[in-house]
């Protein structure tokens, strides 16, 4: 890759999730998947329209299936999930540094 570093190795993705059919309380939905993404060790952040998640391709795109799959064995009869991914070759940056950079400028 262009730069040197694997782009699917470290990707950030910000993923909203919405059962369908199920009613006007989210949580428990929201919960379930907040706990997918713990058990495959992703690091995440919550905001209030979607989970900002970090890890591998492989890693981020397993635990949306799996997310899936936990909100259709829950009673989910539809499943709608809207993905933004975001890799890069030239250099690492988390979630937080994004976030700093930010700050950063703010804060001049």
């Amino acid at each position: 890759a262009a730069g040197g570093l694997d782009p699917f190795a470290a990707v950030s993705a910000d993923i909203q999730i919405l059962p369908l059919g199920v009613g006007v309380s989210l949580s428990p939905y929201v919960a379930a998947c907040e706990r997918v993404f713990a058990r495959r060790g992703l690091e995440t952040r919550l905001h209030s329209y979607g989970t900002n998640v970090e890890g591998s391709w492989a890693d981020v795109v397993g635990a949306l299936q799996e997310c899936h799959e936990v909100l259709h064995e829950m009673g989910a009869p539809r499943v709608s999930t809207a993905v933004k991914l975001g890799t890069r070759t030239d250099r690492r940056q988390t979630l937080a540094d994004k976030i700093d950079s930010v700050n950063a400028r703010l804060a001049e």
